[in-house]
């Protein structure tokens, strides 16, 4: 009496299993199914790229200043104070937020490669040797990919309503003017240089170019099984 009874305890365990999986994996290919037809925008929530803005899946708009870098190696003491207190007094009226990012960039060494070779022949023997092991340098950093240069960024942001694109550009263009008065070039981005911006932060394969149609840079991410 007891051996048909565990049984049957057995059978609906294992029933109760096969259930259970078989609805775990209908979900999982579900989410694989949307995951196939996402794009890279839907990825990094980018709606669009339009003039000076950058549109959110979520509703916002962004634009975006390129900060240039200062050798500070190259100031004296004083020059690197009154920098400062330059920076602080031109920024000290700002009450909005911004967001400060920065990125490496591959840099393409091949012309200054090409220069060398091209001293070569015209090189004396000591000349010569030396350029040779620069270039041999010169091919070895590019190889290994090592050559990058740090790139400064900050971004703004406005909630899309009316007038606010004419709002966040007044921003935009008060923080560079801010930056320049204190002696720090500054730069607000264009449809081409966003794209290229969200390339370097989102695509680590990305090669810099720098006369690319902007649909030429944007990637799309698709899913295909087996």
């Amino acid at each position: 009496m007891l051996l048909p009874i565990l049984i049957l305890l057995l059978c609906l365990i294992g029933g109760g299993a096969v259930l259970f999986f078989l609805r775990t994996s209908k979900r999982r290919s579900q989410a694989t199914s949307d995951a196939a037809r996402q794009t890279a925008q839907q990825f990094v929530n980018v709606q669009d790229i339009q003039g000076h803005f950058l549109y959110t899946l979520d509703g916002w708009v962004l634009s975006y200043l390129r900060i240039f870098p200062i050798s500070l190696d190259l100031l004296s003491l004083s020059e690197k104070r009154m920098l400062i207190r330059k920076l602080t007094a031109e920024l000290s009226s700002i009450r909005f937020p911004f967001k400060f990012l920065a990125v490496s960039r591959p840099v393409d060494i091949s012309p200054l490669i090409t220069d060398l070779s091209s001293l070569l022949p015209s090189a004396d023997s000591a000349q010569k040797e030396l350029l040779r092991q620069e270039l041999m340098e010169m091919n070895s950093l590019a190889l290994s990919g090592e050559v990058v240069e740090r790139q400064f960024y900050l971004s703004l942001w406005q909630r899309q309503e009316q007038g606010g694109e004419r709002e966040l550009l007044d921003k935009a263009k008060r923080l560079v003017q801010h930056f320049e008065d204190a002696g720090v070039q500054a730069q607000l981005l264009k449809q081409q240089e966003i794209v290229r911006l969200c390339n370097l932060v989102n695509n680590p394969a990305y090669s810099h170019l720098d006369h690319a149609d902007p649909e030429e840079a944007i990637p799309f991410l698709y899913y295909r099984e087996g």
